[in-house]
């Protein structure tokens, strides 16, 4: 299933794309896509519904985060080896992992703010894993059980901010809007190989990244059960799991994003997201 939530921002409705890739509203059969939408006999149930059955939603609406009420949205450094030699960094030997602020959340065609004071922020397109079940010192082998699907990440960075005022990395990775979301939540049944998936991202219609999550350092199943081990994993809890090479730091020269820029971004099956950057505004 594809799950979305749309409407204004701040007062999305629960839907669906159906195999047409219609948009059919679920406001009659769920209060939202969060937490306790997110388990596996809560998916399955929503699964058996007969999709024709359900209202189609007219228009083009704006799309919002997939997932209502994250609690926890942790990202993952250096995931790539090419990402981590075009930006001078050494290959982790464990995950390297900091957190987003909820705050930064915002839809996939959200216009991006730049924040106040920046000179060099910076595009990352990455693979989003959704927690379904609680996920506390899981092994590898049962790890991708606890997901319950998977979604596209602009992992957006201040790298100012990020690598050269202080040690740590937060404060370059949760300012307002430099978390889009969605545009869907692709429930993990149809995401049975997480480690084959193309990423690919265009800046101004050039195309700045592309990979596979083939070469990930740290496969996804590695990373939840890794995670586990030092934060619990509750459902709505989103892991960023790294991008590959074509960041703006890694150009030569440094390229870094401006008003007016247009990021377009999406990974394979998993849809793609649109924004538009613009200058700060109190």
């Amino acid at each position: 299933m594809r799950l979305v939530r749309y409407g204004p921002a701040g007062r999305e409705k629960p839907g669906l794309l159906d195999a047409d890739g219609a948009l059919r509203d679920l406001s009659a059969v769920l209060p939202d896509i969060g937490p306790a939408q997110l388990s596996n006999a809560a998916l399955e149930k929503l699964r058996k519904r007969d999709v024709r059955r359900l209202p189609r939603v007219p228009g083009s609406p704006r799309l919002g985060c997939p997932v209502a009420c994250i609690g926890k949205f942790i990202g993952i450094g250096l995931n790539y080896s090419d990402h981590a030699a075009e930006v001078g960094a050494a290959v982790p030997k464990e995950p390297i992992l900091f957190t987003k602020a909820i705050s930064c959340i915002q839809g996939p065609n959200d216009d991006v703010m730049l924040p106040r004071g920046s000179v060099k922020s910076d595009w990352e397109v990455e693979l989003g894993v959704v927690i379904g079940t609680r996920a506390r010192y899981v092994t590898k082998k049962d790890a991708l059980a606890h997901v319950a699907g998977y979604c596209v990440v602009n992992d957006l960075s201040e790298r100012e901010f990020q690598m050269e005022r202080g040690t740590q990395w937060d404060k370059g990775k949760g300012c307002d809007g430099f978390g889009p979301i969605g545009p869907w939540l692709v429930t993990r049944d149809e995401v049975p190989r997480p480690q084959a998936l193309g990423l690919w991202l265009d800046l101004n219609g050039e195309r700045r990244q592309t990979g596979n999550t083939r070469t990930m350092i740290f496969g996804v199943a590695q990373l939840v059960s890794y995670v586990s081990q030092f934060i619990t994993l509750d459902p709505g809890d989103v892991i960023t799991t790294g991008t590959p090479p074509g960041v703006g730091m890694g150009a030569k020269p440094q390229r870094f994003l401006r008003a007016g820029d247009e990021l377009r971004l999406g990974i394979a099956g998993l849809g793609e997201q649109r924004q538009r950057v613009v200058a700060f505004k109190r």
